[in-house]
């Protein structure tokens, strides 16, 4: 029988998706004449963000004049993950391949939800291994808190034995157009050839 914890964390990130799916839909209803994604929808209006102050793997501050002049994809996740993360970021390898010369106006990104394990050293190995341009973000509670519901992450650490854990998280992706604003979400399943799709209509219109 699920642990407690584990059926609060599930019912957390189901909820959270079901909300995700809805504003999604609500979005592309109110905005007919948008670029249509297979791997998710832009929002009506992009949304500007508060500053974010963030590390980045090389312990450096993570300003927010290094979102503007490209898009960036954040994914939520952590370097101990066991499955969701590693899959993901080796699928965004193959679209960053793929894209070719365009894949320079795409920075993909990784929030880590599990800073108390992710140091910016660790998290930058981490990345590296699957592309060296592969960003690493990181930022100490309560401040992760506050950036998560900013961007619409949600995560919850589940608790295992002898006191190791886990962290369930949404594998949605998080959309920022060049100005550096909120764009949309691309929600998984996630296949390589509809991601770069999505990303030529993205960088050809320049929504």
């Amino acid at each position: 029988m699920p642990a407690p914890s584990s059926n609060r964390s599930l019912l957390l990130l189901t909820v959270a998706a079901v909300a995700l799916a809805g504003g999604l839909l609500l979005a592309l209803a109110m905005r007919p004449d948008a670029v249509v994604l297979q791997s998710g929808t832009l929002l009506p209006q992009p949304r500007a963000l508060p500053e974010l102050n963030l590390l980045d793997d090389q312990n450096q501050p993570y300003a927010q004049s290094r979102l503007q002049k490209h898009w960036t994809l954040i994914f939520p996740g952590y370097t101990s993950c066991p499955d969701i993360c590693p899959t993901t970021m080796a699928l965004l390898k193959q679209v960053l391949i793929q894209l070719g010369p365009q894949a320079e106006q795409l920075q993909v990104a990784m929030l880590t939800v599990d800073p108390e394990r992710d140091t910016p050293e660790r998290l930058g190995q981490y990345l590296h291994y699957f592309n060296p341009h592969f960003l690493g973000l990181i930022t100490p509670e309560p401040n992760l808190k506050r950036v998560a519901q900013t961007l619409g992450v949600v995560y919850v650490k589940v608790p295992g034995e002898s006191g190791s854990y886990t962290m369930d998280h949404s594998a949605a992706l998080v959309l920022l157009d060049p100005q550096g604003r909120l764009a949309g979400y691309l929600t998984p399943p996630f296949t390589v050839d509809a991601l770069v799709q999505d990303f030529r209509k993205l960088l050809k219109s320049g929504a």
